[in-house]
């Protein structure tokens, strides 16, 4: 609800209108009399499907992206329909307004909204444009004194992006679904986001081990503590580490010493009699600068690493902290402070920590972004004044409390001292008996002065440390040259390389940024846009790319080169800078983009151009000499070729790939087993001997099962149906039979496709077993389900033991269960109360939740309450895909209305 005032004095009423209603309330304490504040709840208008655009537009330039191609890609705007409601509102409150201030965020997204609210409200009154960097008093006075008109080139450069993903979206998306699998999508930066986790799994599954030695030594002096050194060099050639073999195992350099088990062990042996003396001891200042202050993507990266949060948390969280005041605005890609900024930081790290801990110097850090109408300062705490956590800590609880305190902290670290201390590196060494010569080194740093170390020390990524022996950075004693050594121990000690590391959120973050692809208000959105998509899944923090990622980064790798290339991401990201800073043309660049400036080039083109392309050869992977990986329609298989003798008809070969193997560990060996011990895909049992229908076995796409086949009506038997007649004589069509449903049944835990009898099956598919009832003749059925055996009576389900008692519970047992009070351990209703998997239509995570009028069943974009005669653990995944697709079915209750394109109107209202 809008917050309203009436100036007292002129009686005059000031609209003021914010993207949210959270930011609007802490805005509306802070201004004065006649200030009325309501919030338009993000973009009120955008481009609709073009399937909701007017029958007279789809086959027109407009039809195919809601965008004019032969008017300057002019774009076809409509209010959202969940918007109309609001934008009525908006309208209402103009009326009675005699000034309106538009106080959208500031970035490029905030100035579109501000311009669509122009175009759609139409003010007759004057119009001022006012950001604030932060939500508190001083910053919306300032705010009032700075007011200014809506920036074109800003609202260009946005709506030169929308229209862009738009093009891009569609015209590639298309080509997925028709070589790779329905649902998929291609995004400018997602795709490059997917093709980054998908090149390291590649090198994952590249990568081949080396094994190499050295000596991890025990020493001390006289009357000195003990230190660890490792074997640096042998008879002057230095010994070689995992930093000297390549990913294929291979070592680079080859004048290093490359030790193996048998010359590692003797030189130890060698040396257990022999002297050693310290050779050399250097010794250096050791100076440490804080980071600076916080930008969106180093607070995603470090809230990553320290707090464990994803992207979208972390956005999410900040979102909060910004719409009630507390750190200023979150999406950033400038590392700068305001004056008022740094002296607070200064004076709060002096009061803390000690004026000592301030430099006299105040410290200025600069962005790389040239766009200066988007620089805004860096991520901190709001106010002039910053309010310590402590101040906050009975305001602020869990995931806010921890990140602000993460932004003060750097914050208020990035004013203070460097830290100070040296750094000591020791060699040590000594003649084996065999007359070989072997060097050890150590290293350690000694902090004397920790400066900002006292408030805050930056996270760091997992790196591949194939060599970490405890021997750096450890506190050394106090050793010069020619000093005798006891070596208390000698150990022959072995490593093997390991892989690059998987992206987490935080360092595929990092990277992009360092590519310069995406800015600060994309990141979150990208990554769980390719989680959404199913392309890239968790596993702890590190990223996993699919199997069908593999396929949709090799057909655009392919066949749309530049559109997943890195540096032509980059630049076009720099392009839509460039409009944004009136240094470029809206309609001249995408008239470049899509037709291009010569015949051969240009997204259009492109498309049109493709050509044939072989889906199966994008789709396939080989895995071991003779088996390839198929990308198939329910999820990834092995296959392995026909022998050329085989008879025709012979199906190849296959097996399933476990969902839970990651695409790294499907080595040659592993498929070579898979497809060793993968059993049959469909066994005959017999017949049921009631029906005389026969009973088979399969391997489906959810598990092991038994069908009984139903036989297909035949041309006679349609032929010989009675004949039926219409009124007037003629007669009507054979009615086709009603299709029976198949009795099914899931396979136990205990059993498989090759072991499962004919009786077992029968049992199977008459479950439910029905029991009895009970005294007030409520039935009593035992049942399996996702979670197990149970009992259900009504509502009231129970688990039972193993799955075996399905078959052997009695009605006298099930009533002892069900006269015990109901156990609450176990698994607790937490949401979500069930999982189901991908949903095939949609491509999200199909889950059931606890919702205000009882469970239902979400894939995100469709929700559908679970039937009340069902229980949550009879509910299978079978099931909850069906019930979705007759939601979809249905349709929403009200289609959006479209209309006509809406006037461009460049100048914003006069002031």
């Amino acid at each position: 609800m809008p917050v309203k005032a009436t100036d007292k004095k002129t009686g005059k009423k000031k609209l003021v209108i914010v993207e949210s209603p959270a930011k609007g309330k802490t805005i509306a304490g802070y201004l004065g009399e006649g200030f009325e504040v309501t919030a338009s709840m993000g973009h009120i208008r955008d481009l609709p499907q073009p399937s909701d655009l007017p029958a007279e537009l789809k086959k027109t330039a407009v039809g195919k992206f809601a965008v004019d191609l032969d008017k300057d890609f002019e774009p076809y705007y409509v209010v959202s329909a969940d918007k109309k409601k609001k934008v009525a509102e908006l309208k209402a409150a103009l009326k009675d307004a005699d000034e309106l201030y538009l106080a959208t965020d500031g970035d490029r997204e905030g100035e579109a909204i501000a311009w669509h609210l122009l175009q759609v409200l139409k003010p007759k009154v004057p119009v001022h444009r006012l950001t604030f960097p932060e939500i508190t008093k001083e910053a919306i006075q300032r705010a009032l004194l700075e007011m200014r008109d809506v920036d074109v080139a800003m609202v260009d450069a946005q709506e030169t992006r929308r229209i862009l993903d738009r093009l891009y979206g569609y015209e590639i998306s298309p080509v997925l679904w028709r070589k790779v699998a329905r649902g998929l999508s291609a995004g400018r930066v997602q795709s490059v986001a997917t093709r980054l986790v998908v090149e390291r799994e590649r090198e994952r599954m590249a990568f081949r081990p080396a094994s190499y030695w050295d000596l991890l030594g025990t020493f001390a002096t006289g009357a000195a503590e003990s230190f660890k050194a490792k074997l640096v060099s042998v008879d002057g050639a230095r010994v070689a580490t995992g930093k000297d073999f390549s990913d294929l195992g291979e070592l680079k350099a080859k004048s290093v010493a490359h030790l193996d088990e048998a010359a590692a062990t003797s030189l130890a042996a060698n040396l257990e009699s022999s002297s050693f003396t310290v050779r050399s001891v250097d010794t250096k200042p050791y100076t440490r600068r804080p980071a600076a202050p916080f930008t969106t993507s180093t607070l995603q990266q470090e809230a990553g690493r320290k707090l464990r949060y994803s992207s979208k948390v972390t956005m999410q969280v900040a979102q909060r902290l910004y719409e009630n005041g507390y750190i200023t605005y979150m999406r950033t890609d400038s590392p700068a402070l305001s004056d008022q900024a740094i002296n607070a930081a200064r004076r709060q790290a002096s009061e803390l920590y000690g004026p000592e801990y301030v430099p006299e110097a105040r410290r200025v850090y600069k962005g790389k972004s040239k766009n200066a109408q988007e620089a805004h300062e860096a991520i901190r705490p709001a106010g002039d004044s910053f309010r310590t956590p402590a101040q906050v800590a009975s305001s602020l609880r869990g995931d806010e409390f921890k990140l602000y305190e993460l932004i003060w902290k750097r914050t208020v670290a990035s004013q203070m001292a460097d830290a100070k201390g040296s750094t000591a590196s020791v060699r040590l060494g000594a003649v084996a008996s065999d007359g070989r010569d072997a060097e050890f080194s150590a290293s350690g740093t000694v902090i004397t002065f920790r400066g900002f170390m006292a408030a805050y020390e930056e996270g760091r990524d997992a790196a591949r440390d194939d060599d970490a022996e405890g021997t750096e950075g450890a506190r050394l004693p106090v050793l010069k040259a020619d000093d005798a050594l006891t070596a208390a121990e000698l150990n022959a000690v072995g490593h093997e390389t390991s892989p690059p590391p998987r992206y987490t959120e935080a360092s595929l973050v990092k990277v992009l940024e360092e590519l310069g692809i995406g800015r600060p208000s994309t990141y979150a959105a990208t990554i769980s846009t390719i989680m959404d998509r199913g392309y890239v899944t968790n596993r702890g923090q590190a990223l996993v790319p699919s199997w069908i990622a593999f396929s949709v980064v090799r057909l655009l790798e392919e066949h749309f080169t530049d559109y997943v290339d890195y540096d032509f991401t980059a630049e076009l990201e720099e392009d839509l800078d460039r409009i944004a800073r009136g240094e470029a043309g809206r309609v001249e660049w995408l008239n470049q983009f899509y037709y291009g400036d010569r015949v051969d080039t240009g997204l259009h083109t492109i498309v049109n151009d493709l050509g044939e392309i072989d889906a199966k050869a994008i789709n396939s992977i080989e895995i071991a000499p003779g088996i390839t990986l198929r990308v198939g329609k329910f999820g990834p298989y092995l296959e392995r070729p026909l022998p050329a003798d085989a008879p025709e008809g012979t199906e190849p070969e296959r097996a399933n790939v476990p969902e839970d193997l990651a695409p790294d560990e499907l080595t040659a060996e592993k498929a070579i087993e898979l497809m060793e011990t993968a059993g049959p895909e469909e066994r005959v049992l017999g017949e049921d001997p009631e029906t005389g229908r026969t009973i088979v076995a399969r391997n489906g796409r959810y598990g092991p099962y038994v069908i009984e086949l139903i036989p297909e009506v035949t041309a006679e038997e349609l032929a010989n149906q009675p004949v039926e007649y219409y009124k007037n004589g003629k007669p009507k069509p054979p009615k086709k039979p009603v299709k029976q449903k198949p009795r099914t049944g899931s396979l136990f835990k205990s059993m498989s496709v090759d072991t499962v009898t004919l009786e077992e099956a029968l049992k199977l598919m008459k479950l439910p077993r029905m029991l009895g009832t009970d005294a007030e003749g409520n039935e009593i059925t035992v049942q399996n389900g996702r979670f197990g055996p149970y009992l259900k009576k009504g509502t009231d389900s129970r688990s039972i033991g193993s799955e075996e008692e399905i078959f052997t519970i009695t009605l006298e047992q099930a009533l002892e269960i069900y006269s015990q009070p109901k156990q609450r351990g176990g698994r607790q209703a937490a949401a979500p109360l069930a999982e189901f998997g991908t949903d095939p239509v949609s491509e999200k995570p199909i889950v059931v939740k606890d919702g205000r009028f009882g469970p239902y069943i979400t894939d995100s974009i469709t929700n559908i309450t679970v039937p009340r005669s069902t229980a949550i653990e009879e509910l299978t995944r079978e099931q909850a895909i069906d019930l979705l697709a007759e939601k979809r079915e249905k349709g929403p209750a009200k289609k959006p209305a479209a209309r006509k394109p809406a006037a461009r109107k460049r100048a914003p209202a006069k002031k």
